[in-house]
């Protein structure tokens, strides 16, 4: 049926008809001769089945467009999974970090105020050991003190018991002393 249809299109179109000093049935008209050698061509198309080779291939094709297609809407299904699994996992570690941050600024804080509390008893452990200082240097300067009042005491007394004294009252005294010792050794 298609080559009867393309036979005849052929033969309406055909220029030959418009040539008028040779028949077109002749094998001298080239036009012809071309028909001629274009329905043989035809015929071998068709022999060796080649629109349906031709038509067989296109579908092939068409299937394996239609197949990278549906495998590339596949892929583009699992990239936007991929996608949102990639933007959940951002959200999570940035959620993270600022659990992090938030974490650290309150551990810097915390650890400020350890460590102004360890220096405001450094401080006070300080003073402390100064006033405990001052104390035992105003003691020794006290103890220092009496000792010489002592001294400069003792001093005056015997300068004075010296120029009160004489040799008689001074023999008197001595054995008054070994008296009362023989007294309280026995």
């Amino acid at each position: 049926m298609r080559f009867g249809l393309i036979a005849a299109l052929s033969l309406a179109a055909s220029p030959a008809f418009a040539a008028g000093d040779k028949p077109f049935f002749s094998l001298a008209n080239t036009d012809f001769v071309v028909w001629i050698a274009f329905l043989v061509f035809v015929g071998i198309l068709l022999y060796f089945k080649v629109p349906a080779l031709v038509s067989k291939m296109l579908d092939d094709r068409a299937a394996g467009i239609r197949s990278d297609l549906d495998e590339a809407r596949g892929l583009r299904e699992e990239a936007k999974q991929l996608l949102a699994s990639y933007e959940r996992k951002q959200k999570e570690v940035q959620e993270q970090a600022d659990r992090i941050v938030a974490s650290a600024k309150e551990e810097a804080a915390n650890a400020a105020e350890a460590a102004k509390a360890d220096i405001e008893k450094s401080v006070a452990r300080r003073l402390a050991g100064a006033e405990e200082q001052i104390a035992a240097a105003q003691a020794a300067a006290v103890k220092e003190i009496r000792n010489k009042a002592v001294t400069v005491a003792v001093g005056a007394a015997k300068d004075l018991i010296a120029e009160q004294m004489d040799a008689k009252r001074t023999n008197a005294l001595i054995d008054d002393a070994i008296t009362q010792v023989g007294a309280k050794l026995h």
